[in-house]
């Protein structure tokens, strides 16, 4: 009976031994003629024999279910994470039995699809598809995750696509991992197309400049550290999830880390007047205006902030005193204008409201000429602006002038100030 059970054994053992050679010359046969179908098919009835496959022949199913998953770069984006997991699991199998059979064709395999989704986020942004964008970031940054910039990239787009869940999760990670994005970018303008280049490496630029000679002007440029963005961006998510009191933990180790960044100062401030505590936020206004009062960036910046936070006449001041600093400053020329702009708009609530009695026709007279008055001064601070800058490129001035003429009825001032942003759009 000893006997008979050994053999029975050892009959069992050389079947599925046969079993498991069998489904992966399936593998193999159904890739070689691109049958994704019954290669996947084959993939799964292999499956089940894995935990009794030898350590080559493990080797080998792994790589063959990485290429079935990855259909020659047909796949969907959820086969592709599965490809990119399953190579992980085949790097890690041969470097434990210490026989790199496959590792090299994994690598080039990574590095395919890498490229993939890469042309695949670029493709995305440029469609101004965030989701996807984002959703091929993240990819990128599971194949490779020592590119965090990616992540990074991943987060943001997922924040502006409203998808406040997966952006925080991933600004976490980036805080935790101590993620700067400081980074040496390689840069030279292409001959043919003038315009400016990166490059990955060094030497990749250098090759382009001194040996192809299609690039000229190579400059090293050190990117800046978004390191603070990182935790002001998860603040803000908790402040917009009402998690007020993580945001303000958050914004505390923001300046914790950065003491002398101006803009956390802003940011909680913000905050602060979200909560309720406008006394704290103008306190932190004051503070960053104290430390450096000649900055025109700063004061702009505050007087953004205060008007995002309703808080008109602090906005209206620090965009007046930007203007002061820096009289070129356009964009402060025209929130200041937008502020007068506003204030009359606001005035249409009640005329929209009066019926045509004679009190209510006196009544919508005084209105429509409070709010004219108003406009004027929106036009007044504009053309000021304008005489100060008589060699101004901007066209957005110029519509904010001409949608105020237009709305005042003065159509020849209209036509002259639309016709200078049409010329500037067109570069003229």
């Amino acid at each position: 009976m000893k006997k008979l059970m050994t053999l029975v054994l050892i009959f069992t053992v050389t079947a599925m031994s046969f079993a498991q050679k069998d489904e992966v010359k399936a593998i193999e046969k159904a890739l070689k003629n691109s049958n994704f179908a019954d290669a996947k098919s084959a993939v799964a009835a292999a499956e089940g024999l894995m935990s009794n496959m030898d350590d080559k022949m493990k080797a080998k199913f792994l790589f063959l279910k990485a290429q079935v998953q990855y259909a020659n770069g047909a796949a969907s984006d959820s086969d592709m994470e599965k490809a990119i997991s399953t190579l992980a699991e085949l790097k890690d199998h041969e470097s434990a039995i210490g026989k790199l059979r496959y590792t090299e064709d994994a690598n080039e395999m990574k590095t395919e699809i890498y490229n993939s989704f890469l042309t695949k986020a670029n493709e995305a942004f440029n469609r101004k598809d965030n989701s996807a964008a984002a959703k091929a970031y993240e990819n990128i940054y599971k194949i490779s995750p020592t590119d965090t910039v990616y992540l990074y990239n991943a987060a943001l787009l997922a924040a502006q696509n409203n998808d406040y869940e997966t952006s925080l999760k991933h600004f976490i990670k980036l805080k935790n991992l101590g993620f700067t994005g400081i980074k040496m970018n390689y840069i030279a303008t292409n001959k043919e197309t003038g315009k400016e280049e990166f490059f990955p490496e060094k030497s990749n630029r250098d090759f382009a400049v001194k040996t192809l000679k299609t690039h000229i002007d190579p400059i090293d440029k050190m990117e800046e550290s978004k390191r603070a963005n990182v935790v002001k961006n998860i603040a803000f998510i908790y402040v917009s999830q009402g998690n007020n009191e993580k945001a303000l933990g958050a914004i505390k180790d923001a300046r914790d880390e950065f003491p002398d960044d101006n803009n956390l100062i802003l940011t909680e401030a913000t905050i602060q007047i979200k909560v309720g505590n406008n006394e704290k936020a103008f306190e932190l206004f004051r503070e960053a205006l104290k430390r450096e009062p000649d900055n025109p960036d700063l004061n702009y910046n505050v007087g953004i902030t205060a008007m995002e936070v309703e808080q008109y006449d602090v906005a209206k001041s620090a965009f007046e005193q930007t203007l002061k600093l820096k009289p070129d400053y356009a964009n402060a020329a025209l929130n200041l204008s937008f502020l007068e702009v506003n204030k009359g708009n606001a005035m249409n609530d009640e005329m929209n409201t009066l019926g045509n009695s004679a009190a209510d026709n006196k009544r919508y007279d005084e209105l429509k000429a409070q709010k004219n008055e108003l406009f004027q001064a929106g036009a007044d601070i504009l053309e000021k602006f304008v005489s100060n800058n008589p060699n101004l490129k901007n066209a957005d001035i110029y519509n904010q002038l001409a949608n105020i003429y237009s709305a005042l009825g003065e159509m020849d001032k209209y036509k002259t100030y639309k016709d200078k942003a049409k010329a500037i759009e067109a570069g003229n």
